[in-house]
């Protein structure tokens, strides 16, 4: 019975010690077959496509004076059009499908899509369409026409951008911004929930809105030989 279990003992560590190795190999081959750069400052001009696999859109309300309630939205797509030489001249805008509302809790969801919310069947895109970029001290703000059920109003997004990777063999480049801001939801005909005994609201009329943007610039084919 040692016998047995030393020899299970050693089988385990040995398969540890391999998988170690087998992940530090992967790794360096993933560097020779990649330019693994590191993050820069500026990147180039151009169109840079959101990677819905690396981004988030999502949300908070409160909930009965208490706790803030995450979503987010699962279906979305948005482009930044990045002027490096100017970043004033840049834009942005992005869709998202309200039908992909998800806040991990299924009856709410479908509650979210009636027209006590979304009323997605009738307006199903949230939208955003940059009008200006302009920088405030060392933050940066890009304004424009947010639309929600309907209703379109002049929204600002205070923002940073996080930096860039550089083109290698996978990409024309990459960039990242954060930005955040808070709607009323009642601005845009969201009217559900009251309020408990006391006045506390049910739901917080204030949303606030959380943007985390990987964006790719598509990588540009090798120009054919004249």
């Amino acid at each position: 019975m040692k016998r047995a279990s030393f020899t299970v003992i050693f089988a385990f560590f040995a398969l540890f010690i391999f998988a170690g190795t087998g992940a530090e190999a992967v790794n360096n081959s993933l560097a020779e077959r990649f330019t693994l750069a590191g993050v820069v400052q500026t990147g180039e001009s151009g169109t840079y496509s959101f990677d819905k696999a690396h981004s988030f859109i999502g949300f908070k309300v409160k909930h009965m004076g208490l706790i803030e309630v995450p979503g987010f939205f699962r279906d979305f797509t948005g482009t930044v059009n990045y002027d490096s030489k100017d970043t004033a001249k840049s834009t942005v805008e992005f869709t998202a499908k309200a039908t992909s509302v998800d806040t991990g809790v299924e009856g709410r969801d479908k509650h979210l899509r009636t027209v006590d919310f979304f009323e997605v069947e009738k307006y199903p895109d949230v939208t955003f369409k940059s009008t200006k970029v302009e920088k405030k001290g060392n933050n940066w703000i890009v304004t424009g026409d947010f639309t929600m059920k309907g209703v379109t109003k002049s929204v600002s997004f205070p923002f940073n951008i996080a930096g860039f990777l550089p083109a290698d063999q996978r990409s024309g480049g990459k960039m990242g911004i954060a930005a955040e801001t808070t709607l009323n939801r009642r601005d845009y005909g969201v009217n559900y929930g009251g309020n408990l005994p006391g006045g506390t609201a049910v739901l917080s009329d204030e949303v606030k809105i959380n943007l985390q943007i990987e964006a790719g610039k598509a990588k540009e084919k090798p120009k054919a030989a004249e």
